[in-house]
């Protein structure tokens, strides 16, 4: 049975109300890295809340840099009350300020804009509000991971079948090669004895052996036999799409495969002795950087 197949890149939003009539808003953000990376934008006096989000998260997700941000909304502001000793100070100089000016004497409304004048009331907080407040926030940001892994989901299915063209496309620029590579020895001894004809003339060539003729052409055909860089490309394609299948989690295997891909097509292209050969081992070459691409992107 196929499973689903992780995507790094993801986007959520989750939206709720604290016990205390506070409205929230999570927004997780994920694309694709090497391990797990999550990023928290918390609104201060939140940072006891850090380990257990690190931990939800470290739950459902395996690798992608994640961005998490926190937005708080109250119902109401805080009452403002006059601090007393920060008043008395500022009407004092204002009235002073006046009396030497010859103006009249300061607004309460001038005196109250005074920065310090008013500072805003806020009651100690209760340990059990706290709590469920952290505990709802929590909940809402486990919601919110819910939300990030089916987008990832979603997005892994797209994913998918652009892989598994990939793979095909590779597979048909394998087989081009092995048929290509096939005609090799049969080329190169005919190039060696037109090259031969160019150096030596004909009672010279009749008393080579044909022996020798024969080993130099076994050993040219040996420095570019690539059956087993073909047959190591069949294998990884075989893995790769077995990967696919298995679905989740396939991303660390496939980014390793793809880079055994790219090994076996240099190794190919430096092997080759036509110019045919050469030129699928290009076109090979190109489709294993858009599977690398694409594979980047896989959990």
């Amino acid at each position: 049975m196929t499973s689903a197949l992780m995507s790094m890149t993801g986007f959520a939003r989750e939206a709720g109300q604290l016990p205390d009539g506070t409205a929230y808003a999570w927004e997780l953000r994920s694309v694709n890295g090497r391990g797990l990376d999550l990023r928290l934008r918390l609104p201060g006096g939140l940072d006891a809340l850090e380990p257990a989000l690190r931990e939800a998260a470290a739950k459902r997700l395996r690798r992608g840099n994640v961005q998490a941000s926190l937005t708080l909304k109250a119902e109401s502001r805080p009452a403002l009350t006059p601090d007393p000793a920060a008043l008395e100070r500022a009407l004092e100089l204002a009235l002073g300020l006046a009396q030497r000016l010859g103006a009249p004497p300061p607004r309460a409304e001038a005196l109250l804009a005074l920065p310090g004048v008013l500072r805003a009331e806020s009651p100690e907080p209760e340990e059990a509000a706290e709590e469920a407040k952290r505990a709802a926030l929590l909940a809402g940001f486990q919601r919110a991971l819910e939300g990030l892994v089916a987008a990832r989901r979603g997005e892994g299915a797209r994913l998918r079948p652009v892989l598994e063209a990939l793979l095909e496309e590779i597979a048909g620029l394998r087989e081009a090669a092995a048929a290509e590579a096939a005609a090799q020895p049969a080329q190169q001894r005919a190039r060696w004895l037109e090259s031969l004809a160019t150096l030596l003339d004909e009672n010279a060539r009749a008393r080579i052996p044909e022996e020798r003729l024969a080993q130099e052409v076994a050993l040219l055909a040996a420095r570019s036999d690539v059956r087993e860089e073909l047959d190591r490309l069949a294998a990884h394609l075989e893995a790769a799409r077995a990967l696919l299948a298995e679905g989740e989690g396939a991303g660390r295997k496939l980014d390793f495969l793809v880079q055994e891909f790219v090994r076996e097509a240099n190794t190919l292209c430096s092997k080759s002795a036509s110019v045919a050969l050469t030129r699928i081992g290009l076109d090979l070459k190109a489709a294993i950087e858009r599977l690398r691409e694409q594979a980047a992107n896989v959990e």
